[in-house]
């Protein structure tokens, strides 16, 4: 008897922070290992990975970490869960590793980790395979994943979509898809980032005309935000500057070293004469690069437009140009961005998210992957719920019984027994979220982020005391100190009751005969007496802070 459960760690729900998990018997696959940005919430968080508990508790099982490829979203956290589980192997394509190996820098060196896949080459793990097959993404080397098991094949896309225009690297093997759809899939795990959206992707992931306008109408200088890894936006800018008189100047040593390292390689295919340097950075022909990498979005173009950038300096004949189409989460900060340029009487471009796409699968190139791998069970991944749920609906159109389309939740187990699914099972593993801030590593908790957000809602009281320490009289104090909370002019009665309050609960909990004084008792008294106190005044709830040292 076989057993095979399919279950998620992340990406389910959400965009990014991809982890699909297949288990065939006693045999781990990891698909994926990606973060997601924190776009919604302002407390120092710059990114968020899956919890690898269930997979450091079962980590001798682990066959590998198999990346599709070199996006943040699908890879961004290997380093931090190689931290935990430094003898995980990771399989990718050359590109997805060359990318990784810039984010594992550091004092361990992981380079036996990495096992460089090419497609259409199978890897074999006793009685299962893995085989990846060459799909079309905005970055060269992309790839889905075939597990090859006795029940049948398990097929995980990766991100993808259908564009007979795009060649070599970024080329789709539709032959090998085809083929493995005639050998029989079990189970198909397919994005769904674009499963609303009717037609196919293509072409309105190409742009190049719309950037050979933008450099015909606008003769002075250019600054365009890029993806660092967007490999086809940055070599359909190329293509059409190359074309002109200008030169491109690229910022930052991120993307410096991503896009040097594509050239040599091979998977940029650019003249070395039409990149410029600091030198022609205020050329009124310059095209410049920038580009965020695990920041927030729209950063570095932030950090220019307040100033505070050493380099670059905004001019009124500028025009700024904002290269990829807004994807979900992000719409309101770039309208932000766009208003505080405007401000600035200064150009901005930015792709209509209606009109252009990101290199993901719209509705018909979904149903032609359909009909390439005839799936037994459909299970929609990667996208909000509502975009999974549009992609099941594709499927039960095409003709695959309602039952056989699994619509799940992050840690929801998808379990079949000699290739049949297990009916109404309600099989569940705990998940959770790891919170990053990049000042610090590992997860900063709960605990802390609810701290940030009172101190950035409410502000902060610190009350000062000092003792005697023979006496156990107050010498000094309490002493008020707030920042964030009210404006102290206008509220020296708050602060003088403050004062009182403080003092009574000190003197009540001090006493001349004890020689140990219970400060915990005092802090938590004062805390309560002083909450209630501000919200009946204020409406508040500042953090308070006690700190009482005897002299």
């Amino acid at each position: 008897m076989s057993k095979i459960n399919i279950f998620s760690l992340g990406g389910l729900n959400e965009n990014g922070k991809n982890m699909y998990i297949v288990e065939v018997d006693k045999d781990i696959f990891v698909f994926d290992a990606g973060l997601k940005y924190d776009n919604d919430r302002p407390l120092g968080i710059d990114y968020i990975i899956p919890n690898f508990d269930y997979l450091i508790k079962n980590q001798k099982r682990i066959k590998g970490i198999f990346l599709t490829h070199g996006h943040e979203g699908n890879m961004g956290a290997v380093p931090d869960l190689l931290e935990s589980l430094p003898n995980l192997h990771i399989y990718g394509t050359k590109l997805t590793l060359s990318l990784l190996k810039q984010d594992l820098k550091g004092e361990r060196d992981y380079t036996k980790n990495l096992k460089e896949i090419r497609p259409h080459s199978k890897i074999s793990f006793g009685k299962n395979m893995v085989f990846p097959i060459q799909v079309t993404h905005s970055i060269p080397d992309a790839v889905c994943y075939v597990l090859y098991t006795k029940d049948g094949a398990i097929v995980y896309t990766g991100d993808f979509v259908f564009d007979h225009t795009m060649m070599g690297a970024y080329h789709t093997d539709i032959g090998k898809l085809a083929y493995v759809g005639k050998q029989g899939v079990l189970c198909l795990l397919c994005e769904s980032m674009y499963a609303e959206r009717r037609g196919h992707t293509s072409p309105n992931n190409r742009v190049s005309s719309f950037i050979r306008e933008i450099l015909s109408k606008n003769p002075n200088r250019i600054i365009a935000t890029v993806f660092p890894a967007h490999f086809y936006r940055i070599q359909e800018i190329f293509n059409e500057v190359s074309k002109t008189h200008r030169k491109i100047v690229i910022m930052g040593k991120g993307l410096q070293t991503t896009l040097l390292n594509a050239i040599e390689q091979g998977y940029l295919q650019i003249d070395k004469n039409v990149i410029g340097d600091l030198v022609n950075l205020n050329d009124k022909n310059a095209v410049v690069l920038i580009s965020d990498e695990k920041e927030k979005p729209f950063a570095n173009l932030e950090r220019i437009i307040k100033g505070f950038d050493k380099f670059i300096k905004l001019k009124e004949t500028d025009t700024i140009f904002i290269t990829e189409p807004a994807y979900e989460g992000i719409e309101r900060r770039l309208a932000l961005v766009m208003d505080e340029i405007a401000m600035l009487g200064v150009n901005a471009i930015s792709l209509s998210s209606k009109k252009h796409l990101l290199h993901h699968a719209s509705r018909e190139d979904l149903m032609l992957m359909l009909n390439l791998m005839q799936p037994k069970y459909f299970f929609p991944v990667k996208g909000e719920y509502r975009q999974q749920y549009a992609n099941a609906t594709i499927a039960e159109e095409l003709g695959i019984p309602k039952e056989n389309i699994l619509l799940k939740q992050n840690g929801d187990i998808a379990t079949f027994v000699n290739g049949e699914l297990v009916p109404n099972s309600n099989a569940h593993i705990d998940v959770d979220e790891i919170l990053i801030d990049g000042n610090s590593s590992g997860d900063i908790g709960n605990l802390v982020l609810k701290d940030r957000e009172m101190l950035g809602e409410n502000g902060i009281v610190i009350i000062s005391c000092t003792l005697s320490k023979e006496t156990k009289e107050i010498i000094a104090g309490p002493e008020i100190l707030t920042r964030g909370f009210i404006y102290v002019k206008e509220h020296q009665d708050v602060l003088e009751e403050t004062k009182n309050l403080a003092t009574e609960v000190i003197l009540e909990n001090v006493s001349k005969e004890e020689k140990r004084i219970d400060y915990s008792k005092i802090k938590n008294e004062v805390r309560e007496i002083l909450g209630k106190y501000y919200y009946k005044m204020t409406e508040s709830k500042p953090m308070i802070i006690t700190v009482i040292q005897e002299i």
